[in-house]
Order: structure tokens, then sequence, then C-alpha cells
């Protein structure tokens, strides 16, 4: 069984403000079942109607943090996506909001291998860090300056 095998047929929510950006990631999650919105209102809509095994949020542009506490209400595992916003206090208030990554969407082209380890750790509690975190803690290092927490 290949690491993103996991993915093959699950339903994902896309939410991102960027046209480019859903595209982009419709075209890495082929081997999901995938529902895009453009809006808070849309995604909103989509959450109400449907069931998702994981949901991708932008922070800016489509009120990311509202959607999240929503998704998290209906049992969504829930992944941050994010370019404008990525800092260390979104970071940790992401995690703290009960997000289960937060990924910055210039490693978009491996969200397959993130959602997958995110999906096979989905029994872990919310806000705690993974695999997808050792996979990104040297670039989170450079953005950061390594604070205390990363080596917890």
């Amino acid at each position: 069984m290949g690491k993103i095998d996991i993915l093959i047929g699950k339903k994902v929510l896309v939410v991102d403000d960027e046209p480019d950006i859903i595209e982009t990631l419709e075209e890495v999650l082929v081997m999901c079942e995938v529902d895009a919105a453009k809006d808070f209102e849309s995604a909103i809509e989509m959450l109400g109607k449907n069931q998702y095994d994981i949901a991708v949020l932008d922070i800016m542009g489509v009120n990311g943090y509202e959607l999240l506490g929503i998704a998290k209400e209906k049992g969504v595992t829930s992944v941050m996506l994010t370019a404008h916003a990525i800092s260390q206090d979104n970071f940790e208030n992401s995690m703290n909001l009960g997000a289960h990554a937060y990924l910055p969407k210039d490693r978009m082209m491996e969200l397959d291998v993130f959602l997958s380890d995110v999906l096979n750790e989905k029994d872990k509690e919310p806000g705690k860090l993974g695999k997808w975190f050792d996979r990104l803690k040297g670039y989170y290092a450079k953005k950061f300056g390594n604070p205390e927490w990363m080596d917890e």
C-alpha cells in the first residue's frame, strides 16, 4: 500500500479565494472526490449539505478560522493551508482552535502526502503535532526561529 492510498475516494472540501490554488489542489488530489468553495458562504453551504473526510481551509479571504470552528463542530478533520498568514501566531492559533495541521501553500504540491499523514493519525487529538509536522520542521524552524515548542 502506497503512502497516499488512504486518500483514494476520500471526500475533501477545499476552500480558497484564489481559483488557481483551487485548480492546483484539485490536480494534486485527483485520487479524491473534491468539492471546492471560493468563499465563506459556499463553504458553509457545502459543510451543511455534505459529509467530508477532510477539509483544506485557507485562512485569509474566506474566514478560515470561523470555517475551522464549523468543520470541527461537524467532526471534519481540518487542515489550514496558507501563504499570507504564515506566522508563529497563526500556526499556534490554528492548532489551538483544533486544526489537525498547518501547511504552507508553497508546499501544496505535496499536499497529498501531508493529508495522508493527517488521516493516518486522524484519531490523534486535534492540535497535536504529527508526522506532517516532522516533514516541515526545518521549514518552520527557518520561518519561526525554532521556538521551544517545536522540540516537544
